[in-house]
């Protein structure tokens, strides 16, 4: 696991302000870093990578690292959990390997079947091949989105980057902020791909590779998973046992896959459906006991340490649990803008900094569950779409009645937006017009283009299934995976998500809607096939969530520090947030129990941590 920067421009920059780009994400790779610069038809071209060591642990896994012509440069973030069987594919075409690493396995693959080889991969993973002969750089992102990569694109500079502070680092980049994007942000907590909070700045969209040549980008997908869900459900299992029998054996070899490291390797373990089952399957494809990481909270109601020691002591893993209170999480908040640096305001980012720096003690990769609530329909908003369509002729009606839109404006905003909810192609995107209106009060502007344009591309007739599928491109890999990217690299260490194996994602398409949504219960197939390993008694009960108690804290701990980023003259120099409207949210917060008050109040308290970290500081 790494950080990997780097740049083609007309203007050289130094070798020292190449390595103080790479040096921004030191907590991404403490072990080795290096640097690769070159000049090609009057054009600069720079490489860089932080390394942790996670394959071959010797010099040989040094990067930058080139072809041996010298032809191809690669500097690569991830694993590939196919990489011995490329390697023995690509020896036999008379390959030769020094190292035992995946990098080298990558750099031949491209080699020897250029952008085709993405598709050959299995793994997380994001590179960028220098490719002198055609004179081109190549960007890759693996499929479902767990590695980062950032690119920036204007006049002949071109700059990418595992995070966006190397690419802030780069000389002459203006950090002009994209103020479209900062209603998005607070509607949704975060930015899908491809966007970015600066102009001219991108995420590369999961499945994708990007060809720099000639000053111009060209992206095509080697992935695209509306189609291979289309192609899933021609293949659709028949009955729940085969599909369980399926299940099962393809989940123990991700696993399996997922635990060869020459690190010590563990799991966190949550105490829900997903992190047992991935717990378990890690235990049983195991030699040894794997060691298992929890998080308790002192408040019963969020409390899951219990059930998770349970759960461990069942599947028998070494387990390890961590206790903590709300001083311990607040006093991480100050650093949510370094490691996080867009902004981003899922607040379960703060307990998994938490289980991530206790982990980190022991262990260098940890397995999650993370993906099983998308795959297999976990989450409450898939139970408000079921009844959302099941009553969508509600709205029909009510937009044919006279009158009835005047009488809908004095309704409550959740009900408003369930009646209004008329455009077919964003059926599955409730509740967002209740946040796009008040994030156009913050803003002070029309608030367009806030939903996800990608429902768009999702012809399904069943509201449920569109939802799933939007989510896994959007939410996953944008909030979920950069999530606990984040907050596990802040402690140099690499989480791998067996459930994300993208052949387990396809089987996951073959499996009928009914075995996933079965009689009002989620996740039913998923979680007959956890209950193979861990009593059911241990693990049926309500889903809690890794969340942190927001509501009582900006109206306590947080109160002065939001008061003082909503100052009035310090937002009219900022010219962003409208003063009023910002007064306006506080006051309705300290009163209104909704979460959406509570979750746009701390989206604007988390911006205003990056806007005075990265661009202006009017608060001193």
């Amino acid at each position: 696991m790494c950080g990997i920067c780097g740049y083609r421009s007309t203007k050289r920059i130094s070798s020292e302000k190449l390595k103080q780009m790479n040096d921004t994400m030191y907590h991404r790779g403490p072990d080795d870093c290096g640097i690769w610069e070159d000049m090609s038809k009057g054009q600069a071209v720079g490489f860089a990578q932080r390394r942790l060591s996670i394959l071959d642990l010797s010099e040989l896994g040094h990067q930058p690292m080139l072809s041996g012509d010298g032809n191809i440069v690669i500097t690569y973030n991830g694993e590939v959990y196919n990489y011995r069987e490329l390697r023995r594919e690509l020896m036999d075409k008379g390959y030769p390997f020094q190292s035992e690493c995946d990098t080298e396995v990558l750099l031949a693959a491209y080699q020897e079947w250029g952008c085709d080889c993405f598709a050959k991969l299995n793994g997380m993973f994001a590179a960028a091949i220098y490719d002198k002969k055609a004179d081109r750089i190549v960007l890759v992102r693996d499929r479902m989105g767990k590695k980062p990569l950032y690119y920036y694109h204007a006049g002949q500079d071109f700059v990418f980057a595992s995070e966006l502070k190397p690419i802030m680092a780069f000389p002459g980049f203006p950090k002009a902020i994209h103020k479209e994007m900062v209603g998005k942000f607070l509607c949704n907590k975060y930015l899908e791909a491809p966007f970015s909070i600066f102009e001219n700045t991108y995420k590369m969209i999961p499945g994708t590779y990007l060809v720099f040549q000639n000053n111009e980008i060209k992206i095509e997908y080697y992935w695209d998973i509306v189609e291979k869900k289309k192609t899933g459900e021609i293949a659709a299992f028949q009955d729940e046992n085969t599909a369980l029998a399926e299940m099962e054996t393809l989940l123990l070899d991700a696993v399996a896959k997922r635990l060869i490291a020459d690190v010590p390797v563990g799991t966190f373990l949550s105490g829900g459906i997903d992190s047992a089952l991935v717990t378990a399957a890690a235990q049983e494809v195991s030699s040894g006991r794997i060691k298992s990481f929890s998080i308790g909270f002192y408040e019963k109601e969020r409390n899951e340490a219990a059930f998770s020691a349970a759960i461990a002591k069942q599947i028998g893993t070494q387990h390890k649990e961590l206790y903590i209170g709300d001083t311990e999480i607040l006093e991480m908040i100050r650093d949510l803008p370094y490691y996080y640096d867009e902004p981003f305001s899922d607040s379960s980012q703060l307990p998994t900094m938490l289980v991530s720096k206790m982990a980190s003690e022991d262990i260098t990769v940890a397995l999650t569950g993370d993906g099983g609530d998308e795959l297999f329909c976990g989450y409450k908003m898939y139970d408000w779409t079921y009844v959302a369509q099941k009553a969508d002729w509600l709205g029909m009606l009510a937009g044919q009645i006279p009158g009835m839109k005047g009488l809908i404006d004095k309704f409550p905003p959740e009900m408003r937006a369930l009646l209004r909810n008329r455009d077919e192609d964003f059926k599955t995107q409730l509740f967002t017009d209740v946040m796009i209106e008040e994030a156009g009060r913050l803003l002070g502007i029309q608030c367009e283009n806030i939903k996800f344009q990608q429902e768009k591309r999702l012809k399904y007739a069943d509201w449920q299934e569109r939802r799933m599928l939007l989510d896994m491109m959007t939410y996953l890999p944008d909030e979920v995976l950069a999530k606990t990217d984040r907050a596990s690299m802040k402690y140099s260490m690499e989480v791998r998500c067996p459930f994300l194996d993208y052949r387990f994602v396809e089987q996951s398409f073959k499996i009928p809607q009914t075995l996933k949504y079965h009689n009002f219960h989620k996740k039913y197939i998923l979680k007959q096939l956890t209950y193979r390993y861990v009593p059911q008694a241990l693990l049926d009960r309500p889903k809690m969530g890794f969340g942190v108690p927001l509501r009582k804290w900006l109206r306590t701990v947080l109160k002065e520090e939001i008061a003082r980023f909503a100052g009035r003259s310090a937002l009219q120099r900022q010219s962003i947030f409208v003063p009023e409207a910002v007064e306006r949210l506080i006051a309705i917060q300290r009163k209104s129990d909704k979460i959406m008050y509570s979750s746009m109040l701390w989206s604007f308290y988390v911006f205003q941590l990056w806007y005075q970290m990265y661009i202006e500081d009017f608060w001193e």
